[in-house]
């Protein structure tokens, strides 16, 4: 009979599997994910990775307009002079908001934003005017009641819901007004650039009113990119406008 060798055997057996057991779990409780510090670190590469490619975007942008503004300025082109002092300021303002972007942090990003869009609208709101006059924003629906019925307690989206009743306001008043301009060349260039100006804040506005306060970077990022792209199209089209 062998059966102590074959007992030993089984216990050496034994010994190894309870081991290996042994390292499954010790290796199960190593961290899988990266650290919350790791992460932090990885999403703020991202962000100045973001604001690298925009810097890059906006020296071009500077060296296309200085371009084109001198053939207009030679008379080689033609364009509006509101066109031209509008995007003489864009191009400045553009630069301001990429820089913006190093100091936005979760806690000033949405005065910033509102202080942005409240620019960007009596920006627009006044070249309507000065292309098919006096706007009448109608009263904004209220946002609240005296019972405090379907209002939400928390103040981001409260003081959100407000400002976006107030703006969406103002966009409909500024389509209004627009509606009845009839303009041709260059004017009419201007005219479908303000009315696109306008179109582009609406847009902005109905999508801020699902907004939450954990988006902050992807919504101030979003701003200023896309205010890049619109300051680089006018660009390309300064010196394209003929009379």
């Amino acid at each position: 009979m062998h059966y102590p060798k074959a007992a030993t055997v089984s216990a050496v057996v034994l010994t190894l599997a309870a081991g290996a057991c042994n390292r499954d779990v010790a290796e199960s409780r190593e961290p899988t994910t990266r650290t919350e510090p790791d992460r932090a670190a990885e999403l703020q590469q991202k962000r100045n990775d973001d604001i690298s490619q925009l810097d890059k975007r906006v020296v071009e942008i500077e060296r296309d307009y200085a371009e084109a503004n001198q053939k207009v300025v030679s008379g080689e082109k033609a364009a509006t002079a509101g066109l031209r002092e509008e995007l003489k300021e864009d191009v400045s303002n553009v630069k301001d908001a990429v820089g913006d972007l190093r100091t936005t942090t979760p806690e000033n990003w949405w005065g910033r934003h509102e202080q942005a869009m409240k620019r960007t609208a009596d920006d627009v709101e006044a070249d309507v005017q000065r292309l098919a006059g006096k706007t009448t924003p109608r009263e904004p629906p209220a946002t609240s009641n005296k019972t405090g019925e379907n209002v939400s307690t928390e103040p981001f989206t409260s003081r959100r819901d407000h400002f976006v009743s107030e703006l969406r306001a103002r966009v409909d008043a500024m389509e209004r007004a627009l509606d009845n301009v009839k303009a041709s060349g260059t004017k009419e260039t201007e005219v479908e650039d303000v009315r696109a100006r306008v179109k582009k804040l609406g847009d902005d506005v109905d999508r801020l009113r699902s907004a939450s306060a954990d988006d902050w970077w992807d919504i101030t990022r979003t701003r200023v990119s896309e205010y890049v792209d619109r300051v680089e199209r006018s660009v390309k089209r300064l010196d394209d406008n003929k009379g």
